[in-house]
């Protein structure tokens, strides 16, 4: 009995023992975990795990996100140091409680002791933790009990099927989005660009980036100012970043781009060359080009600036166009106003011419006129000046200057002027003619259908009522000339001479620079008109002259067919005969009466009487375009029997193409006693 009690005190005392071990462990692992230095994260998120078993089955029937995959381990109360990598891939640690956790974790028993070895090692490494949590992407979290009986638990994020199918659609959807409006932004700006590129196509500049051709900087097109160019571009770049400033409200750079721009203007002023500039000049575009530095660091973005440039771009094409028509109406008058030196002239003659008894005077070798063996000239001009300048260098080329006979055609106007030139200024040996288109009394307008449309009203108001918006195209063809008789008289010259076979027409403004006796020997091959032909260029042809969308042009013309040059023309008068072409061309000035086949004007119904009986002569006979078209060919100049100046820049007015005008001006005897009295000077 003894023996029992002593068994039965001796087993309690060790039952004491191993419970008193078993709560001094449990205190010990409580006071490790709880001691922990604390690293916070909020995971406010979170729900808390209840720390029974029946709550846990409880709270899985409530929330259903749990699915039955949460193990049966009970969750404790404890604090834990989780360990993971946040969006830069850096790990931290933080502290949370067990009970922190949210129910969509998963408890999962690990077995891999290296693993929870290697997590452990880990946390005691970095000197925060003895229990250690890892964060990974399956989001799972596990417990596992070491061998010296700490629990270390790993948090693992679970990656399903459906996660990553979201994940990649997610990630697709953005892609797509992204290119989508990448492409939406390059559409807008190849559309912007196409606008642009279409509408600079329509400036109609006769040198490229010059819209002044008469001034200095095209007498040297190839010289080269490094500095007055940059600053230029550094204005245009300083307007464009100004703008995007503006729209920013970076009110500091604004006004500074603003200022150092007008400071460059001004240096800039009218300078063509560097050496016009202002000494000034390099030191402000150094400060530009500094402002414009620091504006690009901060303004630059590559779509905003291009957009902004091709604003720019728009913007100055369409005040180019306004200013273009507003140039071309003051080009028009300019060129059709006579100045004052060339109105002195006339009236001086003209008063001469009475006073001194000229009027009683004729010209010598009149039997010359009729003879059809000798070489005959027209022209038809009201321009002193000009036409002494044809007469001159016809005859100065001349072989047989004796043998070469003008007749001279003017208005009652300049009708004693251009005698008066003759009769005191003759050309060596050869024979002249000055008549007056009054003294035509054949040329009435029961006879002439065009001299019957020039006197109605409808056709002055429509020359005389003329406006800048009309544009370039109609303004050309409100040429004060086509009022005029003496530009129509070329379609009645076997009228004019009706004893002469061959003539040799010739306009006020061409130069002569060979002997043109060869021309009377050319064989036409039964055509009437000898020209050269302008088809060279496709604004030269038929359709560009004549409106083609009416059947009665349509339906009997080539709109392909090719232009020929008025101003320099041998007329087959036996030809002209035979085929009636006088009346041809008073056919189809009837036609046009309401002017819906061409505009008014000498070519278009030239295209038309000649089509198919003009003879394409050789194109050194006759170079075109020196009266509009700096950019010509100058040995072609130099080679060309005649030069024309026809175009607005006629070589007697200031706007003259410097380069081209002593072609003209070498025929010009300015040591005449008339030209002094009216400064007309080289």
């Amino acid at each position: 009995m003894e023996a029992r009690w002593r068994t039965f005190v001796s087993f309690n005392y060790l039952l004491i023992f191993v419970i008193s071990l078993v709560i001094f462990d449990v205190a010990i692992v409580g006071a490790v975990i709880s001691d922990q230095g604390p690293i916070k994260r909020e995971l406010k998120a979170f729900r808390p795990l209840l720390d029974c078993e029946g709550c846990n089955k409880r709270q899985l029937e409530q929330d259903a996100s749990f699915d039955g995959r949460i193990s049966n381990h009970p969750v404790e109360d404890v604090d834990i140091i989780a360990t993971y990598s946040d969006n830069s891939g850096t790990v931290r640690f933080g502290k949370m409680n067990m009970r922190d956790l949210s129910a969509s974790w998963v408890l999962e028993k690990r077995t891999d002791k290296d693993h929870v070895d290697k997590t452990a090692q880990t946390v005691e490494d970095s000197s925060q933790a003895v229990m250690g949590v890892q964060l990974h992407a399956k989001n799972d979290l596990g417990h596992q009990q070491s061998g010296d009986g700490r629990i270390q638990y790993l948090v693992k994020s679970p990656l399903t099927p459906e996660k990553h199918s979201r994940q990649m659609m997610r990630q697709q959807r953005r892609e797509n989005r992204t290119a989508e409006l990448i492409q939406q932004d390059r559409e807008t700006d190849n559309q912007t660009e196409a606008i642009s590129i279409q509408r600079s196509k329509s400036l109609d500049t006769t040198v490229l980036g010059k819209y002044s051709i008469w001034r200095r900087d095209y007498e040297s097109p190839n010289s080269v100012s490094t500095t007055l160019k940059l600053m230029r571009d550094q204005i245009i770049m300083a307007k464009a970043y100004a703008n995007i400033a503006k729209s920013k409200n970076e009110t500091a750079i604004y006004e500074s781009l603003v200022e150092h721009s007008r400071a460059s203007q001004h240096a800039i002023g009218e300078a063509s060359s560097d050496a016009e500039l202002h000494p000034s000049a390099l030191d402000l575009a150094k400060t530009m080009g500094h402002i414009l530095s620091v504006a690009k660091d901060q303004l630059y973005e590559c779509s905003i600036v291009s957009r902004k440039l091709r604003a720019m771009l728009q913007s100055a094409e369409g005040n180019v166009n306004s200013l273009k028509k507003k140039s071309a109406f003051l080009i028009q008058l300019a060129a059709k106003t006579v100045p004052k030196p060339l109105h002195c002239l006339p009236l001086k003659l003209a008063a001469d011419y009475y006073l001194l008894g000229y009027q009683g005077r004729e010209f010598p070798n009149k039997q010359k006129l009729e003879d059809s063996s000798l070489y005959h000239y027209a022209i038809f001009s009201d321009n002193v000046l000009a036409t002494s300048v044809v007469v001159n260098s016809t005859v100065l080329h001349a072989k047989e200057p004796e043998k070469h006979v003008f007749h001279i055609v003017t208005d009652k106007l300049n009708f004693a002027a251009m005698r008066m030139w003759f009769l005191i200024n003759p050309p060596d040996n050869a024979t002249i003619q000055v008549e007056n288109i009054e003294s035509f009394k054949w040329l009435n307008s029961s006879y002439c259908s065009v001299l019957r449309q020039l006197e109605s009203a409808r056709i002055k108001e429509y020359y005389f009522n003329a406006n800048i918006s009309a544009g370039t195209e109609n303004l050309k063809y409100r040429n004060p000339k086509y009022l005029s008789m003496l530009n129509h008289l070329r379609f009645y010259l076997p009228e004019v001479y009706p004893k002469l076979d061959k003539i040799l027409f010739l306009d006020d403004d061409i130069v002569v620079q060979k002997d043109l006796t060869p021309l009377w020997s050319i064989d036409l091959h039964g055509m009437v008109n000898g020209a050269v032909e302008t088809c060279k260029e496709s604004f030269h042809r038929f359709d560009k002259y004549l409106n083609f969308s009416n059947p009665k042009i349509s339906e009997n013309f080539d709109p392909n067919a090719c232009g020929w040059a008025y101003g320099m023309n041998i007329f087959d008068f036996k030809q002209w005969r035979k085929q009636n072409i006088t009346g041809i061309y008073h056919h189809w000035q009837d036609m046009n009466e309401d002017r819906t086949l061409w505009k008014l004007g000498t070519l278009p119904p030239g295209l038309i009487t000649f089509y198919n009986l003009t003879y394409p002569l050789d194109r050194s006979w006759h170079v075109l375009g020196l009266g509009y078209d700096p950019a010509l060919n100058l040995t072609a100049i130099e080679n060309a029997a005649v030069v024309h100046y026809n175009g607005n820049y006629k070589p007697w007015l200031d706007l003259a193409v410097t380069k081209y005008k002593s072609f003209w001006s070498r025929h010009v005897k300015f040591d005449n006693h008339y030209l002094n009295l009216c400064n007309i000077s080289d």
